[in-house]
C-alpha cells in the first residue's frame, strides 16, 4: 500500500481531527488517502515543540535576572527490572543540575540573590521554562520561582522545598465505603489529604524578608485537588509538591 509522510503542515480532510503533542524525533507514516473536495474543512497546523538550538560558536550562556539555567537529567531508558523503554514511554524528566544563575532581582530597595547555587540538583514545575539545546545537551532556562526544591538523592521524600512550596505525602485512598463495601481500584477516589513532610522558608516580601508559612512538617492537611506536581517515592508512596496557597485547611 502506498504511504505518505505526515508532517507538521496543515491537514485538510473530512472527518480528521487535529492532534497535538507529536514528538519531533521522527515522522509518522499513515496510509494514503484522497479526501473529498466537497464538505472538506481545513484544520490548523500540528504543533511540534522543539528546543531552541544554540550554535556551537557560542560557548557561554548567562541567565539574566532571577533566571536559572538547568541541565536536564536524561530520561530513564529502562525500567527498574531492566526492560528497555520505547521513546514514547520514557517519562519527561522534571529535574536536573543548575549550571548557571542570574544576578538576582530587586525587591524595593533590596537586591535579592538567587537561593539555589551552581551544581545543585533541583526539581522544577513540569511545564516551566524554555528548552535550549546548548553545548550538546538539553537545558532549561526558567525562573527561580519555577524551581520546586533541591533534591540531592533519588528519593522525592528528601526534597528540600524552596520559597512557598510544600512537600506532602499523600494519604492512601479509602479501601471501603462508609457502609463497609469494598471499593475497586477504579472506584477509589483520589485523596486530597496528606501529611506535610517538608516546607520551604516562605516567600519574600517587598523588603526582601521571608514570610513564614502557615503549615509545618507533621501537619495533616487538605489541599486543592488539581494543584501541584505528583511524584512516586522510592517506597511506592505518592507525594505531591504544591504552593502553600493551595493548602486549604489543617486537619486534627
Amino acid at each position: 500500500m502506498a504511504t505518505t509522510q505526515l508532517t507538521a503542515s496543515s491537514i485538510c480532510a473530512k472527518g480528521f481531527v487535529s492532534f497535538e503533542g507529536l514528538r519531533s524525533t521522527g515522522s509518522v507514516k499513515v496510509a494514503s488517502f484522497a479526501p473529498s473536495k466537497q464538505n472538506s474543512r481545513s484544520f490548523r497546523s500540528l504543533v511540534v515543540k522543539a528546543a531552541t538550538t544554540v550554535a556551537p560558536k557560542y560557548t557561554t550562556l548567562k541567565p539574566l535576572g532571577d533566571r536559572v539555567l538547568v541541565k536536564i537529567k536524561t530520561a530513564e531508558e529502562k525500567t527498574v527490572g531492566g526492560i528497555l523503554l520505547p521513546v514514547a514511554a520514557q517519562s519527561k524528566p522534571q529535574g536536573g543540575e543548575v549550571v548557571a544563575v542570574g544576578e538576582g532581582r530587586s525587591a524595593s530597595k533590596t537586591k535579592v540573590d538567587i537561593s539555589v547555587k551552581t551544581g545543585a540538583q533541583v526539581v522544577y514545575s513540569k511545564y516551566a521554562g524554555t528548552e535550549v539545546e546548548f553545548d550538546g545537551s538539553k537545558h532549561l532556562i526558567l525562573k527561580e520561582d519555577d524551581i520546586v526544591g533541591v533534591l540531592e538523592t533519588d528519593d522525592i521524600k528528601d526534597l528540600q522545598p524552596l520559597n512557598d512550596r510544600v512537600l506532602i505525602k499523600v494519604a492512601e485512598a479509602e479501601e471501603k465505603t462508609a457502609g463497609g463495601l469494598l471499593l475497586t481500584e477504579a472506584a477509589k477516589e483520589k485523596p486530597s489529604i496528606g501529611a506535610v513532610i517538608a516546607v520551604g522558608p516562605g516567600p519574600l516580601d517587598e523588603e526582601g524578608n521571608r514570610k513564614p508559612l502557615s503549615v509545618s512538617p507533621g501537619n495533616t492537611v487538605l489541599y486543592s485537588k488539581y494543584a501541584g506536581s505528583e511524584f512516586k517515592g522510592a517506597d511506592g508512596s505518592d507525594y505531591i509538591t504544591l504552593r502553600a496557597s493551595d493548602v486549604m485547611a489543617v486537619l486534627s
